[in-house]
């Protein structure tokens, strides 16, 4: 790749609410792109990260400028990213300290469906708040549920809820059937990086997902509403310089995905990396995109 010249394309990002379009960008030998200053060919940095997952997709949380692409529209099953959509839109409808008791369904339908879990009690009573770390830090596929039902309500309403907040998003490539991402008998949900970037880039501007994405470790004491708990983060990113989120996720179909946003110098980038073979490989990459970026603006 060093030394490689590549060909302005004159690609742009679809238009969307809440994102401005794309500048022209450059295609490299393996498909990604990076987003380009002018019309001209341009010599492809030696250092822009390698990518071995299926698609990758960063861009800057405020202005909407894509700075990395690679097949960032390809529709695929996005795992637990889903999440984030859930998190997103209960908190459109939600507060905070509004109360939610789970049911034996919740928990039922977790551990039918072989999903992480929160470990959520039968019986306890959680704020809104607390089930949202128990959905995003230990990726709960119970307290999706119990989110879901009880803001559809019922979880076929919430998840018709969801795909009309992605189109209104400009999430066009989104299709989701359940709020967790699980695989169901009935096909898959699907979405790009591109679009699960651009709701990266809305949920972060969500002053309690901000906060809940970048906590490593949560623990509620006992009370008399509910048992104690501990939830940990999955996202090993978090703790790297500048990582302040979002959200990790895998199934068979799906791989190691990851979306994730860094901040330096009062710039948020938001990135999405999907289907990756390697686990932790999703973490270093998505460290090295976040670094190699920052530099690219700040440059």
């Amino acid at each position: 790749m060093a030394g490689a010249l590549a060909l302005v394309t004159g690609l742009t990002a679809p238009a969307q609410a809440g994102v401005t379009p794309a500048p022209a960008v450059v295609s490299t030998e393996n498909g990604a792109h990076v987003s380009a200053a002018n019309g001209a060919p341009v010599s492809v940095a030696t250092d822009a990260p390698a990518v071995y997952g299926r698609a990758a997709y960063l861009m800057d949380a405020a202005s909407g400028e894509v700075l990395f692409d690679k097949d960032g529209t390809e529709r695929m099953p996005v795992a637990s990213l889903t999440k984030t959509m859930t998190a997103y839109l209960v908190l459109r409808t939600a507060k905070p300290t509004d109360v939610v008791r789970i049911r034996p369904e919740d928990v039922a339908y977790a551990e039918d469906g072989g999903g992480t879990t929160a470990d959520l009690r039968p019986g306890d009573r959680l704020t809104v708040g607390e089930l949202l770390y128990g959905l995003m830090l230990p990726s709960g596929a119970d307290a999706a549920h119990a989110l879901a039902r009880t803001y559809g309500p019922g979880v076929e309403g919430f998840v018709t809820k969801m795909n009309a907040t992605a189109r209104s998003l400009g999430m066009n490539d989104t299709h989701y059937v359940n709020a967790d991402g699980l695989p169901t008998p009935g096909g898959d949900g699907y979405s790009t990086a591109r679009d699960q970037a651009v709701l990266a880039a809305k949920a972060m501007q969500v002053p309690l997902i901000k906060e809940v994405a970048g906590t490593r470790r949560h623990d509620l004491d006992a009370t008399d509403e509910h048992r104690s708990y501990g939830w940990r983060n999955t996202n090993r990113l978090l703790g790297t310089p500048g990582a302040i989120g979002l959200k990790t996720g895998f199934t068979r179909a799906a791989g190691y995905c990851l979306a994730f946003a860094g901040e330096s110098d009062g710039r948020v980038l938001v990135g999405v990396l999907l289907d990756e073979s390697v686990s932790s490989r999703r973490f270093s990459t998505a460290e090295a995109l976040l670094s190699w970026g920052s530099a690219r603006q700040s440059a």
